[in-house]
C-alpha cells in the first residue's frame, strides 16, 4: 500500500498511526503541501481531484477520505478496530466518525491560520473548537460513568483514532485542553496502546501534570 503523506498534516498522521496499530506496512510518497501545494499539481489531482491528503494506493483500489481510509486498514488487517458489530455500537462508531470532520473544520482551520497563515476567521474558528471539545469531553464523560475508556466501546476503535490527533494538536490553533479532564485521560490512554506513534509537535504538556480528576457532574 502506498500512503501519499505529510508528516504534518493530522488527516494523515491519523493513517500513519491506524497502520502502525494495525501492523500495516505502508510505503509513503512524501507530498510538499506547504509551501510547494503539491497536492494541488497535476499528479496527485489525477488522483483525487479534491486536491487533499491523505491519498492511499493499494492496487487498483484509492481511497481519498480519512475515515474510509481507517475502515479499510481495520477491515485488512484488525477488525476489532470497527467494533462489535452491534447496531449500537457501529452507529456510535459512525457518528463519531462524522463528528471528526468538525474537528478538522474548526481546530484543524485554527491550526492552519496559526502555522500557515492561511486566511479565515480565528475567533470563529477557535468558538467552533471549543464547542466541540466541550462536546467530545461530554461524551467521554458519559463513557466514563458506564464504565468505557473510549468513544465507542470498553476498547478502541477507528472513532477514537479518527478524533484524536486534531484534539492532540488544538494547541497550535491557540484553544487549550487544559479545561477538558477526561480529553486529557482519553489521550493517555490512547498514548499508551502498544504500537502508539508519534506525531511531531503534538502536545505532552498535559502529561507532565497530576493525573486529571474528574469530579462528580463535570461534563
Amino acid at each position: 500500500m502506498k500512503l501519499y503523506d505529510y508528516i504534518l498534516s493530522p488527516s494523515c498522521y491519523k493513517v500513519r498511526l491506524m497502520a502502525a496499530l494495525t501492523g500495516v506496512k505502508l510505503d509513503t510518497r512524501p507530498v510538499d503541501f506547504h509551501p510547494g501545494l503539491e497536492h494541488r499539481g497535476p499528479e496527485l489531482l489525477a488522483l483525487n481531484p479534491a486536491g487533499s491528503i491523505p491519498i492511499l494506493e493499494d492496487g487498483d483500489l484509492i481511497l481519498t477520505e480519512s475515515s474510509a481510509i481507517l475502515a479499510y486498514l481495520a477491515a485488512k488487517a484488525a477488525p476489532e478496530w470497527l467494533g462489535s458489530g452491534s447496531a449500537e455500537e457501529t452507529a456510535r462508531i459512525q457518528q463519531w466518525l462524522s463528528f471528526s470532520g468538525r474537528l478538522t473544520a474548526s481546530l484543524g482551520g485554527a491550526r492552519l491560520h496559526e502555522m500557515l497563515l492561511r486566511p479565515g476567521n480565528i475567533g470563529a474558528l477557535q468558538a467552533q473548537g471549543i464547542a466541540a471539545l466541550r462536546e467530545l469531553e461530554a461524551g467521554l464523560v458519559e463513557q466514563g460513568l458506564l464504565g468505557m475508556r473510549f468513544l465507542a466501546s470498553d476498547r478502541p476503535t477507528i472513532a477514537d483514532i479518527a478524533c484524536f490527533p486534531y484534539v492532540a494538536l488544538a494547541p497550535d490553533g491557540g484553544v487549550s485542553l487544559d479545561p477538558y479532564p477526561a480529553i486529557r485521560l482519553w489521550s493517555r490512554a490512547l498514548r499508551s496502546l502498544d504500537s502508539f506513534i508519534e506525531m511531531p509537535g503534538i502536545h505532552r504538556l498535559h502529561e507532565l501534570k497530576p493525573e486529571p480528576v474528574i469530579e462528580a457532574g463535570e461534563a
